[in-house]
């Protein structure tokens, strides 16, 4: 059966986002670009893009449902049904992946007793496979609310799902502190993050990321010796990382877990050895 038309929101709410809407909507000249930002907003409201968040977009920039549903369900940022408090995104992309991101997202799965785009009971953490959080010289890359958590393991990802469930305080290894999924939302949606020292907190970009572009200065790169995961260098001294430095996975051999342990790397034997 058609579904009936989706309620609006309570006269309050609805006075307090048409007034964001509208500040949205006066940064574009074309009143529909604003869509991808308004769709934020409302997932700021309920903290998923319900139908009556659908509604309100489609009435702020006379478009039809049909034409706002099309984008938030093309989008994978727009939640469609109520989710967590904190959105933990486990890259399986192929780089994450076989650097332990299938291991971290398998056992975060069996830890939380959640599967793929489910919640925990106490509506804490949502748990999803993300195809690239775009962090590949951190990876394995776990993405809390879109904040970076690099070079994690099963062990340390299920850390950090504990700690958001019990109310302690996490930072991100880059970005700014975290914040819930619905004042992420709303900040996405263009208005600024109030809380104090944010704006300093929130770093750049880690050191392995920003190789390629200091090269292109003509800044010449040091001489580094890469050596296999778990083997001392020989002869060499270790790299001590600068203050402030953030090595990436690849630079610095560390603890990561296996993706596929009953198949480890190693060797291939020539054919007919």
């Amino acid at each position: 059966m058609p579904q009936l038309p989706a309620p609006d929101y309570p006269a309050d709410v609805r006075a307090r986002l048409e007034a964001d809407a509208r500040e949205v909507i006066a940064r574009y000249p074309d009143s529909r670009s604003a869509l991808l930002p308004l769709l934020h907003l409302v997932q700021s409201e309920e903290g998923y893009v319900s139908r009556t968040g659908m509604r309100f977009c489609g009435e702020m920039l006379e478009l039809t449902t049909a034409e706002v549903s099309a984008v938030a369900t093309f989008y994978t940022m727009y939640r469609r049904k109520p989710s967590g408090d904190y959105q933990v995104g486990v890259c399986t992309n192929t780089l994450c992946a076989v650097m332990g991101g299938d291991a971290i997202f398998e056992e975060l799965k069996e830890h939380l007793g959640v599967g793929n785009n489910e919640t925990t009971e106490d509506g804490k953490v949502t748990l999803e496979h993300i195809e690239c959080n775009a962090a590949c010289d951190f990876a394995p890359v776990v993405m809390v609310n879109w904040e970076f958590f690099d070079n994690q393991t099963p062990q340390t990802a299920k850390k950090l799902v504990d700690d958001l469930r019990a109310g302690e305080q996490v930072s991100p290894t880059r970005g700014a502190p975290l914040c819930t999924y619905k004042e992420t939302a709303r900040i996405l949606a263009g208005f600024p993050d109030e809380r104090p020292g944010v704006v300093e907190a929130s770093g750049g970009a880690g050191p392995a990321s920003l190789i390629g572009l200091r090269l292109a200065r003509g800044e010449a790169a040091p001489a580094r010796v890469v050596h296999p995961r778990g083997e001392a260098p020989r002869d060499t001294p270790p790299h001590e990382p600068s203050p402030g430095e953030h090595l990436s996975s690849h630079d610095a051999p560390q603890q990561t877990s296996a993706s596929d342990p009953d198949h480890p790397a190693g060797p291939v034997a020539e054919e007919g050895e």
